[in-house]
């Protein structure tokens, strides 16, 4: 039998508060990995009970290579979260993909590098699929909602997941679109592996804000051109995420890839697992450490 669900939105760049919510309140959790972003709004919406993080903390304090996405995950699961929805903002690398547009993302290709990627990093070891590393219930809900509300959107596509702080360089970002992907962001790795571990559904909807810079007829990005589409799509953001909210659990997530994937990912020997890694593990793989 499939345990409650309980959605989490991790937002991005412009989504740093959600207004129209009741029984607001911030609270802090504490975790194994460090400090989360930020403290957690845990509101309602029509009784509906939610868990909002903003990434980059509110006020957009934290660069993306500095995002503890450890304590991010482990703090959304220590609240009761099975499926997080999260709302980033992307360079186009194609020409049909508007300043504006938001696509429903269904692969990644990871190019950071100096970022830590995993709870299993330490004495225990685990492989978990990343094949399908987003939910297709979830996806579903998403265009759903979207469709209702009229916003422009794509379904499916890669998006690569770049290290940054700094845009991309006219050679990469021509590289990039080589390779097929359709947006380009910096903080949706390791989130999505992290959240395969912890056994929570996935999804990603990509907020379009700018043409990155191969686009001939446009200028190279900067920071005031992207704030100004980021205003628009937070506002489409959260009209998408509380209609989301009242039909997500409508959305069967039978055969999710992430349900009890650590059933078959862990491992090392049972007797090589020492109580202080599996008191670490608690709330990502407590399920079956204890077994």
């Amino acid at each position: 039998m499939m345990k409650k669900r309980k959605l989490g939105i991790i937002g991005g760049s412009g989504l740093y508060k959600m207004s129209g919510f009741e029984k607001n309140k911030w609270q802090k959790v504490k975790t194994s990995w460090g400090q989360p972003s930020d403290e957690i709004l845990i509101a309602e919406l029509n009784g509906i009970e939610i868990c909002f993080l903003p990434r980059h903390s509110r006020g957009h304090k934290i660069n993306p290579s500095n995002i503890n996405f450890r304590a991010n995950i482990d703090a959304m699961k220590q609240l009761g979260v099975t499926d997080i929805i999260s709302v980033s903002a992307v360079g186009s690398l194609r020409e049909d993909l508007n300043p504006g547009k938001f696509v429903i993302i269904d692969q990644f290709i990871d190019r950071t590098f100096s970022r830590i990627k995993t709870f299993f990093n330490d004495e225990i070891v685990a492989h978990v699929s990343m094949a399908q590393p987003t939910s297709k219930s979830l996806s579903d809900c998403c265009e759903k909602a979207l469709k209702k509300l009229g916003i422009p959107f794509q379904r499916k596509g890669t998006y690569l997941v770049m290290e940054g702080p700094q845009f991309s360089t006219l050679a990469e970002s021509n590289l990039y679109r080589s390779w097929g992907a359709d947006v380009i962001g910096m903080t949706n790795m390791p989130e999505a592996k992290l959240a395969r571990e912890a056994e929570i559904r996935y999804c990603t909807v990509a907020m379009v804000t700018d043409f990155d810079c191969w686009h001939p007829d446009h200028d190279e990005v900067d920071v005031e051109m992207v704030i100004k589409t980021l205003q628009k799509n937070a506002s489409n953001a959260q009209s998408m995420v509380k209609e989301v909210i009242k039909t997500f659990k409508d959305f069967s997530a039978e055969g999710d890839p992430a349900n009890n994937c650590l059933d078959v990912a862990i491992i090392t020997d049972p007797k090589l697992r020492t109580k202080k890694t599996i008191k670490k593990l608690q709330y990502i793989a407590g399920r079956v450490l204890k077994k």
